[in-house]
């Protein structure tokens, strides 16, 4: 059933496919309303450092996509709602976000984005469990690992896997059969030939909204699972892509959507 629906309004895409596995990508977005955008004191390569770009395309082969648009700047939908918007540097890994606080207007508008959003990943979801039972979010984030600059060291391999799996919101041991199928299918790939680095809950422990929205609103039938791709795929300070990496991490990401699909299945 594809189905592509977009709306630079409320600032997402969603292409409804035929399955039980959807990828979201609500971070991959860089772009800030017109009434924010002269408040933002931060320069475009700061605020794309913390975003987490090139996401999208990591979930380009799932059956059901959700992109989100809008900056985390402006709203992070991967925060509660009353932290959503950052109003103090210790909200944002220390950087101040605007040249003076937003007005209470400013503020509500981009809530009401969260409310939108979140409405209508509700919605989605609850087609998705009518028409196939128990379904998979897989949701996708990225993470810096060269915080010191361009050219420090990294942060260490034992606390920077290549990626990151976040269960902590979720029943562990019921869906323990699909997310230790998912680790292993992606243990299975490689990156240039070598393996690929998947832990869980080491540097992220999958503590986002997301996550949680779906274990509260879903409790029997929808298992969230937070991603984090250490950016091993660009350069986060340019914000240069490596595509040749981006497509090998795309490949291993889609290669789990059957397995998901028969974890589920197999649940029944």
């Amino acid at each position: 059933m594809d189905k592509a629906t977009s709306n630079t309004e409320t600032g997402w895409t969603i292409k409804l496919g035929d399955g039980p596995v959807v990828g979201t990508a609500i971070h991959s977005g860089t772009d800030v309303g017109e009434a924010c955008r002269s408040l933002i004191s931060l320069s475009d390569p700061d605020r794309l450092r913390e975003e987490d770009p090139f996401t999208e395309r990591f979930i380009a082969d799932f059956p059901t996509q959700i992109v989100v648009h809008r900056s985390r700047f402006q709203v992070d939908l991967n925060r509660a709602r009353d932290a959503a918007v950052y109003l103090s540097p210790d909200q944002s890994w220390g950087l101040k976000v605007w040249r003076e606080p937003p007005a209470e207007q400013v503020v509500e508008e981009s809530l009401s984005f969260h409310d939108a959003f979140y409405s209508e990943l509700k919605r989605v979801l609850a087609g998705i469990e009518k028409r196939h039972g128990r379904f998979v979010l897989i949701d996708v984030h990225s993470y810096n690992h060269r915080r010191d600059g361009p050219d420090a060291s990294p942060t260490s391999r034992d606390l920077a896997p290549d990626i990151n799996i976040g269960t902590s919101s979720m029943d562990r041991e019921r869906w323990a059969p699909v997310v230790d199928a998912f680790i292993e299918t992606l243990r299975g790939q490689r990156l240039n030939g070598e393996p690929i680095d998947v832990r869980e809950n080491v540097s992220f422990q999958g503590k986002g909204e997301q996550t949680r929205f779906v274990h509260a609103n879903f409790p029997e039938n929808g298992c969230a699972i937070a991603v984090e791709f250490k950016k091993i795929f660009m350069d986060e300070w340019s914000g240069k892509p490596d595509w040749g990496v981006v497509d090998q991490l795309r490949a291993a990401l889609a290669s789990t959507v059957p397995v998901l699909e028969s974890a589920l299945r197999a649940m029944r």
